[in-house]
């Protein structure tokens, strides 16, 4: 019995739409999935509504992006009807992103690709335009092999036509899920590029100021990562995730519930997740 907490839709920047995301998932032989999309729950109500038709459970999450380097992303889950107290707090993180996305283009017409921002707004039928749809048109154009080429020499931190949006602190991310009757859980740790010791006092800091759980079962995780991201979890007493970071044909390397092939996000995880949620009142 395998879960996935961690996809995203057509409502940010997944191929799929919110039911689409949920049939696969059943067909996969999932026993529940999280729809975390970036910066909005746009694609929860018809996600949720796909989930009981097909008798898989959906719980209603959302990504944000906190201001770290190298980069930090937080998820929230919930289990009940509160949480319409993120919705201001989304739409602001939204308006930033969207005031990126015209300096990325204009550095990439700088730099001779022909490309335009209503290209990659056909792109995003929900409306949330973000790097991968950009990247798409790149492909589509022939400009890059892949997404993860445009990404790698154009569009990722540091790169010519890469531009930081003005995020949140990670403790104000925390506060904005916690307020909204949300469990903040740290997302892909792999990221932070850190050593186990400083993993163990970011996490120690973290959880001082309202963290709850640590993605520990990850796509792109080693066994031996895992299982130290479980047991960091456990000396903190965090809860303990997990998630493919599902993008449909974005991250076509990616497959719901496995991952690039060998993810299994354990069913009983979810209990003490969804205990945590109930108890957020």
């Amino acid at each position: 019995m395998s879960i996935d907490l961690h996809t995203h839709t057509t409502a940010s920047d997944g191929s799929m739409t919110p039911a689409g995301l949920v049939s696969r998932a059943f067909e996969r032989g999932l026993e529940a999935v999280a729809v975390t999309d970036h910066d909005t729950m746009g694609g929860v109500a018809a996600a949720v509504e796909e989930g009981k038709r097909l008798g898989i459970e959906v719980i209603p999450g959302v990504e944000i992006s906190v201001d770290f380097q190298p980069e930090m992303h937080l998820l929230g889950y919930f289990f009940n009807n509160g949480y319409n107290s993120i919705y201001k707090s989304l739409k602001e993180l939204r308006a930033k992103r969207e005031q990126r996305n015209p300096k990325i283009i204009k550095k990439l017409n700088e730099m001779g690709f022909d490309i335009t921002l209503s290209e990659a707004e056909s792109l995003a039928p929900g409306g949330i335009v973000g790097r991968p749809h950009i990247a798409r048109v790149m492909m589509d154009k022939g400009y890059v092999s892949g997404i993860g080429e445009a990404f790698e020499k154009y569009l990722a931190s540091g790169r010519p036509a890469y531009f930081k949006k003005e995020k949140l602190t990670p403790e104000e991310g925390l506060s904005v899920i916690a307020e909204a009757r949300g469990v903040p859980v740290l997302a892909h740790p792999i990221y932070l590029n850190m050593d186990s010791v400083q993993l163990d006092k970011l996490l120690e800091q973290m959880a001082g100021q309202g963290l709850k759980g640590v993605e520990a079962y990850y796509t792109y995780n080693t066994e031996e990562q895992t299982s130290e991201l479980i047991r960091l979890a456990k000396k903190h007493n965090l809860l303990i995730t997990g998630g493919s970071d599902f993008h449909g044909s974005f991250k076509p390397d990616i497959e719901i519930g496995s991952g690039k092939g060998a993810l299994n996000v354990p069913y009983s995880l979810l209990a003490a997740l969804r205990q945590a949620g109930s108890e957020r009142v």
